[in-house]
């Protein structure tokens, strides 16, 4: 009977490292604190204390280069904003909205003399149209927000509260 549990440890550990087992099956660690998307890697990151609890692949704005200049230029903004407020009355699955624009970016749309658009969030995929599973890559297909598949939206759902801060880098 004692070798039973070793050898179990031992496949784990295997499996482990060859990926064959999912290493992180969610979070364990309490709510996140901080959220930070990198454009760049279409990553979203959970943080606590300025640990990452878990990272989410997403989709962009299909013009994601750069900062959000003005309404309807299909790109993420960049910048530091929070959680607002929360819906589940979208045809996105649920929507986290994104406190866009700030003043900065107002200012910024302002010297160009056009709108800077708003409505930005960080939500789910259209019934019918998301990957099956978590952490699947998706192309960019939003207006300027930041997609997550239902699965993955429904574990960043439970664990940020309204007023979290969100911190989008290029």
């Amino acid at each position: 009977m004692t070798r039973l549990p070793r050898l179990l440890a031992v496949i784990t550990a295997i499996a482990l490292w060859s990926g064959a087992v999912d290493a992180d099956p969610g979070l364990t660690t309490g709510p996140a604190d901080r959220v930070l998307v990198v454009k760049s890697e279409r990553k979203l990151y959970l943080l606590r204390d300025g640990e990452v609890l878990k990272d989410y692949w997403i989709a962009l704005g299909t013009n994601p280069v750069g900062p959000k200049e003005r309404q309807g230029d299909r790109r993420t903004p960049e910048g530091t904003y929070v959680i607002d407020w929360r819906t589940e009355d979208t045809p996105f699955h649920r929507w986290l909205n994104i406190s866009y624009p700030s003043a900065e970016d107002r200012a910024r749309a302002a010297a160009l003399g056009v709108e800077p658009g708003g409505k930005i969030a960080i939500h789910g995929i259209p019934l019918g149209w998301e990957p099956t599973g978590p952490g699947q890559p998706m192309i960019d297909w939003t207006n300027g927000c930041i997609a997550l598949t239902n699965y993955d939206l429904d574990e960043v759902w439970a664990n940020v509260a309204n007023g979290t801060v969100v911190e989008i880098r290029p």
